[in-house]
């Protein structure tokens, strides 16, 4: 490396935040400061929402953010994102670089300044970036509070600069090195180490989910190349995504699993008023709404807003038109509404917005009315045309769209003739739930057990004040090839749905539930995996705010007992078997029970291994990425042999097959 030379000024006295803690004194001595980025420091919740393994990756979004940012300014085309051998990271962009001279307000350099001051950025004044995602300097200087180390390098007229931080504040000013071998001929490299001082819970970043944010980020910024490093193995992961077609290949790659009734989704790109749209679509064969993504300067605004909005109205209005004009409704009918017409719908709207305003500080939801107008008029105008073009497939969206119409009037009436003759009502419970007698749902459990055997044992062995038992037979209908209609027709779903006390469908209300644990309690084999599979299916499609809520277990019954004398053991595996057996004296002979069943057991067994709270386990069922929950439902238990049969192909070999 070239000598070093030093570039910066002097450093101010380091503040003390001494206070007075006399109690009876209280003045403005007692008024803590928080100097720089302390505040950060001792209040990080506030910055980056928690400070989980969430709030962990959040550091790594931050900074990518930023060079994301100079791509959408148009001066960057690749971002590296790299977990380093030692679980750090290291984000490298090939942009513009950050600015290296002294920025006059603050006395100190750009790059400085940025890193080591909140709102400090290219943003705030229009001037840097026209469009921004991230929070560009409030970010860079929040990842840099929350490190042990962060380095930052900066390459710039083929002349490169380094400095280094420690917690937020600077190590080793501004200077001058050598360009030549790093990364990238010009922009811009952040090396960080997250602090295990505030990030208790882990600091272990997770691939998986690096990875699929990085996907969807090239998606959303196409032509953009993002690749992502794990040098934490023997032989590095390396994986690189580059999408020239952005959201229609976005929406291609959702439907992976489904039956697509056109082959290329509908694509609209435009600028209104300095508002970049982007709006893919593609309808499938599925009778369930599919998915509705809606993206703002990259954020996920999962609530909608009015871009959403603009994207629905256009939506409704150009089928209505279309199947009116073409005699597939009349005058006199009523209209398709946006429920109807997304079944089977995947869609993607994007904007990039230079001044967005959204709703509440989370940026869920996005309240610019002016992206409402540019959205219905870029692609009303598009789809339109699509439909006048393509009789054939916009025949097949109006069928499509009428059909779940009238499912939806359907499911109505039987949801009515449901309460009248079944009682899907709190007061008119299922006569085979053996219901607890607390009201208290916190402290309430439903166990849907499989089976009469299985139940009897439960209803014996349960605490009654607590503990709630469901028996179902045999396995329940697959909902991912069903409608509505059929769904409420079968038994065993309807008991579920009036035991939990929810609704179904748009009338779900998690907060009306009976239970805080819902615990799927099936045999340890083949067709309790089923069982559990078709259960999680129907939660997942039709009361999906259980899971959201983490209101979903699956209960982790034994499959071995050993006794000998009076040893007694539960085991979970043949390897926990055969490690045990060769420990024990040889004689008497040990006796091992293979539980096929719950039915096996009798009440105190079951409530001992698998019910009691002090002794059992349980798993539960977290939500953490629906996207690809989607798809993993949709390719197991959907209507698309195709995608079923190379995931068994390419996992057959992992099956513990029980002969």
């Amino acid at each position: 490396m070239a000598e070093e030379e030093q570039l910066t000024h002097d450093v101010a006295p380091e503040d003390t935040g001494k206070m007075n803690t006399n109690a009876d004194d209280y003045d403005a001595s007692q008024i803590e400061v928080l100097e720089g980025l302390e505040a950060v420091r001792k209040r990080p919740g506030m910055y980056i929402g928690t400070t989980t393994s969430q709030g962990l990756h959040h550091l790594v979004w931050e900074i990518v953010d930023n060079g994301i940012d100079e791509a959408m300014a148009g001066f960057a085309d690749h971002v590296t994102v790299a977990i380093e051998a030692d679980n750090s990271i290291t984000v490298t962009d090939n942009g513009r670089g950050i600015p290296v001279d002294v920025q006059k307000k603050t006395g100190m350099s750009a790059l400085e300044t940025v890193f080591t001051v909140l709102h400090a950025g290219g943003k705030f004044d229009g001037g840097g970036y026209k469009v921004s995602g991230g929070l560009h300097g409030v970010g860079a200087s929040v990842v840099n509070a929350l490190s042990t180390q962060l380095d930052a390098t900066v390459i710039r007229d083929g002349q490169g600069y380094y400095m280094s931080f420690e917690r937020g504040r600077t190590k080793q000013h501004i200077t001058k090195v050598d360009a030549a071998g790093k990364q990238v001929s010009r922009g811009t490299i952040v090396h960080f180490v997250p602090d295990a001082d505030i990030f208790q819970e882990t600091t272990v970043f997770d691939a998986k989910i690096l990875i699929e944010r990085v996907r969807e980020l090239a998606f959303l910024n196409k032509g953009l190349r993002i690749s992502f490093v794990d040098n934490r193995e023997e032989e590095p992961k390396n994986q690189t995504f580059y999408y020239e077609g952005g959201l229609k290949e976005y929406v291609k790659y959702l439907n992976r699993n489904k039956t697509a009734i056109f082959e290329e989704p509908v694509y609209v790109e435009g600028t209104e008023n300095g508002i970049e749209v982007e709006v893919a679509l593609q309808y499938t064969d599925d009778y369930r709404s599919n998915v509705l993504l809606s993206f703002t300067n990259n954020i996920n605004t999962w609530e909608g807003g009015t871009h959403e909005t603009g994207f629905k109205t256009a939506l409704t209005r150009v089928i209505n038109d279309y199947a009116k004009q073409n005699g597939q409704l009349k005058e006199s009918d009523d209209t398709l509404t946006i429920d109807d017409l997304r079944e089977g719908l995947t869609a993607i709207v994007s904007v990039k917005h230079p001044d967005p305003l959204f709703e509440g500080q989370t940026k869920a939801k996005l309240g610019s009315s002016d992206a409402r107008s540019a959205v219905y008029r870029m692609f009303n105008e598009t789809f339109k045309r699509f439909m006048l073009e393509n009789p054939t497939v916009a025949k097949q969206i109006v069928e499509k769209g009428m059909s779940a119409k009238k499912a939806r009037l359907a499911a109505k009436r039987a949801r009515e003739d449901s309460r009248k003759k079944t009682g899907l009502e709190i007061s008119n419970l299922p006569g085979k739930l053996a219901n607890n007698t607390s009201k208290d749902p916190a402290i309430s459990e439903l166990f849907i057990v499989e089976g009469d055997s299985a139940g009897g044992s439960a209803k014996q062995g349960r605490e009654r004040l607590t503990q709630a038992i469901l028996p179902i037979r045999g396995k329940i209908l697959n909902v991912e090839k069903a409608q509505m209609k059929t769904i409420l027709a079968n038994e065993e779903i309807r008991s579920l749905f009036t035991a939990m006390g929810t609704g179904f469908g748009d009338e779900f209300n998690v907060e009306k539930v009976h239970y805080h644990k819902l615990i799927i309690m099936t045999d340890a084999d083949v067709d309790g995996a089923h069982i559990r599979t078709l259960l999680l299916t129907l939660i997942y499609r039709y009361m999906r705010p259980l899971l959201e809520a983490g209101y979903v277990y699956i209960a982790q019954p034994p499959l071995y007992q050993v006794r000998q004398g009076k040893f007694v053991k539960y085991l979970d595996s043949d390897q926990e078997l055969n490690a045990l057996l060769p420990t024990l004296p040889a004689s008497p002979k040990p006796v091992v029970q293979r539980y096929k069943g719950l039915g096996e057991m009798d009440a105190e067994q079951l409530w001992e291994t698998t019910m009691d709270p002090e002794r059992r386990r349980m798993l539960r069922v977290e939500l953490d990425d629906a996207e690809e929950a989607d798809q993993i439902f949709s390719m197991l238990m959907g209507d698309n042999v195709e995608p079923r049969r190379e995931f068994i192909e390419e996992n057959a070999r992992y099956a513990e097959l029980d002969v």
